[in-house]
Formats: C-alpha cells, sequence, structure tokens
C-alpha cells in the first residue's frame, strides 16, 4: 500500500531536479503523475523512466491558455487529478539597480502567475466534485501545493525578482487556503532553502538555460557562495532532491488532511532569516 495509491497527480516542472524526484516518489507511492517540462524531449524522458503511470505536457506554462491545457491534458490522461505541485521554476539573478523589466517580470510570470492561473484551471473540476461530494456527506481531500523559497521568506541579495515572485506564491497560497477549504482542498507552500540541483550548482562549471523568451541565462552559484551557504546550514550541508521531495509527500498524503494554509520550511536549520 503507498500513500498516494489510486491517486493522479500533476507535477510541473518535473523533468529534473526537486520536480523529478517528487515525481519518482509519487510514482513509488502508488500515484499517476503528469510530467510538465519546457523541454519535450527531456519530460518524454523522464516519463519512459518512470514507467506506464505517467504521461507528459510538455511546453510554456508562462503562455496564454497553457494552465488550462496542463489540467485538461492531465484530466484526458487520468480521468480526474487530485494533486498538483506547482514546482516548475529558474532563476535569474542580479542586482536591483541593473534588473531589466524583463528580467523582474519572468521571475513574476513563472513563480507566481503560473501557480495562480493553474489553480484557476483547476478550480471547475475540484469545486464541483467537491460540491457533489458534500451533498453525499462525504469528505474527499484534494491536495495543492505551491513551491516558495526561503528568498521568498526572507530574501535574498541579487534576487529582488526571485524574491518578490516566492513571496508572492505564498500570499496566493495563504488566500486560496481561505477560499477553498470549504471544499476540502488542502492548499499549502513548501519554502526550499540550500537544494543541490543545477541551479545551485558551482556557476564555474557554466550551466545555462532558455528563457521562454529565449534569453540565455547563466546558472548557479560562486562557489565561494556554495560554501558560506553550508557554513550557515546547521545539518551541514545542501538537502538532495530527494530529501527536498519528502515534505511535498507529505502534504500531498492523507496524514496531512488537517494541515491547511501553512508553509512548510525545508531549509535544513538554516539561520539569518527574518521571519516574524
Amino acid at each position: 500500500m503507498g500513500l498516494l495509491d489510486g491517486k493522479a497527480a500533476i507535477v510541473t516542472g518535473s523533468a529534473r531536479g526537486i520536480g523529478r524526484a517528487t515525481a519518482e516518489l509519487f510514482v513509488a507511492e502508488g500515484a499517476k503523475v503528469l510530467i510538465n517540462d519546457l523541454d519535450a524531449d527531456v519530460a518524454e524522458q523522464t516519463a519512459s523512466e518512470l514507467g506506464d503511470n505517467t504521461a507528459v505536457f510538455a511546453g510554456d506554462l508562462t503562455k496564454t491558455g497553457a494552465a488550462d491545457e496542463l489540467v485538461a491534458a492531465a484530466v484526458d490522461a487520468f480521468g480526474s487529478v487530485d494533486i498538483v505541485v506547482n514546482n516548475a521554476g529558474y532563476t535569474w539573478d542580479g542586482v536591483a539597480h541593473r534588473m531589466t523589466d524583463e528580467q523582474f517580470q519572468a521571475m513574476l510570470d513563472i513563480h507566481t502567475i503560473v501557480p495562480f492561473r493553474v489553480a484557476r484551471a483547476l478550480a471547475p473540476f475540484w469545486r464541483e466534485a467537491a460540491k457533489k461530494e458534500r451533498e453525499e456527506g462525504v469528505e474527499v481531500f484534494r491536495k495543492l501545493i505551491n513551491t516558495s523559497s526561503t528568498s521568498g521568506m526572507m530574501g535574498n541579495a541579487g534576487q529582488v525578482n526571485y524574491s518578490a515572485a516566492k513571496m508572492g506564491v505564498v500570499g496566493v497560497t495563504k488566500t486560496l487556503a481561505k477560499e477553498w477549504g470549504q471544499f476540502k482542498i488542502n492548499v499549502n507552500a513548501v519554502a526550499f532553502g540550500f537544494v543541490d540541483t543545477r541551479l545551485t550548482a558551482a556557476k564555474e562549471e557554466g550551466g545555462e538555460i532558455t528563457s521562454p523568451t529565449g534569453e540565455k541565462i547563466e546558472l548557479g552559484i560562486p562557489e565561494q557562495m556554495r560554501a558560506m551557504a553550508s557554513a550557515i546550514i546547521p545539518l551541514g550541508r545542501p538537502a538532495t532532491p530527494t530529501e527536498a521531495s519528502g515534505p511535498v509527500l507529505f502534504l500531498a498524503s492523507p496524514l496531512a488532511n488537517y494541515v491547511h494554509g501553512q508553509v512548510l520550511n525545508i531549509t535544513g536549520g538554516m539561520f539569518g532569516g527574518m521571519y516574524t
């Protein structure tokens, strides 16, 4: 018996990193998972490696209508959707006085606006199902899990755009929790600290990503900052993607049916924050 037996999930940005680790864990716990990535080839490869309990929706989620198409693809593939993890994203760092409007807007688009649009696309499916279940006197919990960051919770130099976007999704999460609790839709967020992915690899390794607008964006952080990050984590090292995915599974599972409107900080105890 798995924690997610019989459930169907969407995990955005699930061909790599934390998203892939989450998809792998969900499948291992019995769920069917829609794999999503900007890169269709990588998404298809991930789905084939995870097995038959997967489907694929590739493409740029920031495009108009893409969120609706994503949800429709999952419903077509699985018949219903029980869990959605808004994980897709990337970083485009820079100091505030040199940041362009495009650079700032890009982070809002993928980290705040896309999760809102996905939630809006889910609404007619989930609300109507919940109304019928309420008339029948049964409770069926569905799960919406958004992804924030310690940058959104306490700011981070060089990431004014990313920090604003990740704090924005906290506002979306807490508001939807107030609106959707009556429909037994648990809405929560995870805020990751330093997780070892291509976004946090050494900048000297020369990784890059192409943004939806075609910009070539360098990934990673300077090795000096990587060393400093580990020094302020009491556990002494970054998380692995697998370790990051565990708390997402918790929030997606029946174990968290009474966890609602929360942001779960997954940081290894990182200090230096400015939490209220």
